[in-house]
């Protein structure tokens, strides 16, 4: 898969079958429409071609009001790629961008630039300055350039749309199972494992840190709390763990957000390789403890916990 930054022009090479949007999560409902482009294109010998922006829109026009991320763009990309995605666009998503009416944004980024022949949107699709642009007109826009335009139907679970919003409304509640149905797998976060305070060692539980939501407009995390955990990436099968999620009350007040992972009876040097955590089971929120003795007893508690899920887990 190629990925591109910027306004890059594709005029000049093949053709694409093309989907836009910003697939945040990439949960079943993105994921059937992707792999329907996929097939098309094959079917139509073109490229599949995703556009997607960085930042999201709405952290664009107001990032104090945004949702938060599902999901970072590392693994958003990583996703992609799975599906079997020949090309990526991520658009720098700016006032000018913004501004591009929904006939500039079909004659200028769709034919100019992206030479897109075929077009897959979901049926809630809109484009152009105020989302003016919808699917009767990007279907009449088609007939006029010569592209052709298709939509795919939304996906329910259990008579619910299946769509972004429903997959953070399950993930700020801790509703880690009902998450991992809307996403088709365990909701994991990727990054690289970075030096902390090492504080985790002196209590008897060292962690592997990931840094979360450190972006400009990146800055909420979708979930929070201490939570029954596996790591991914450091060996070939998942390994157990449990995980801390948030800005760790008891030790910092930054308002940073770490990922703190304490894998059980794994004691290698990680530091600078990429791992995903996946967070399997909501064990309770956040605290702030009066000492550091508390805070050991409280992670003691935790990590018994997530044994035990492992240890039923095998009998299953």
């Amino acid at each position: 898969m190629n990925v591109f930054r910027g306004p890059t022009p594709f005029s000049a090479g093949p053709a694409c079958a093309l989907s836009i949007g910003n697939f945040d999560g990439v949960h079943r409902g993105h994921r059937a429409l992707l792999k329907q482009l996929v097939e098309g294109a094959k079917e139509r010998d073109l490229v599949s071609c995703v556009m997607t922006f960085e930042p999201h829109p709405k952290e664009f026009f107001s990032p104090e009001q945004a949702p938060p991320r599902i999901m970072n763009l590392r693994d958003k990309l990583a996703a992609f790629s799975k599906i079997g995605i020949d090309r990526v666009v991520v658009e720098h998503f700016n006032s000018a961008f913004a501004r591009l009416t929904p006939e500039e944004f079909v004659s200028e980024i769709i034919v100019k630039r992206l030479n897109a022949k075929w077009i897959l949107i979901g049926d809630d699709f809109c484009y152009g300055a105020k989302r003016a642009g919808n699917f009767a007109s990007l279907k009449a826009a088609g007939n006029e350039y010569g592209f052709e335009v298709s939509s795919i139907q939304t996906i329910l679970e259990d008579g619910e749309r299946i769509s972004s919003s429903a997959l953070r409304a399950a993930l700020a509640n801790g509703d880690m199972k009902q998450a991992e149905k809307l996403l088709g797998r365990p909701y994991g976060i990727s990054g690289h494992v970075i030096h902390g305070q090492k504080l985790g060692r002196t209590l008897g539980f060292p962690t592997l840190n990931l840094a979360v939501a450190n972006h400009l407009h990146h800055r909420k995390p979708a979930t929070t709390g201490i939570f029954t955990a596996q790591v991914l990436g450091l060996t070939e099968k998942p390994l157990a763990a449990v995980a801390s999620l948030g800005v760790r009350p008891t030790v910092e007040d930054q308002g940073r957000v770490l990922l703190e992972t304490h894998i059980f009876d794994y004691q290698q040097d990680v530091y600078g390789k990429i791992i995903t955590v996946e967070l399997l089971e909501k064990i309770r929120d956040e605290a702030k403890y009066d000492d550091l003795d508390t805070l050991t007893n409280a992670i003691a508690a935790d990590a018994a916990h997530a044994r035990n899920y492992f240890q039923k887990k095998a009998y299953v």
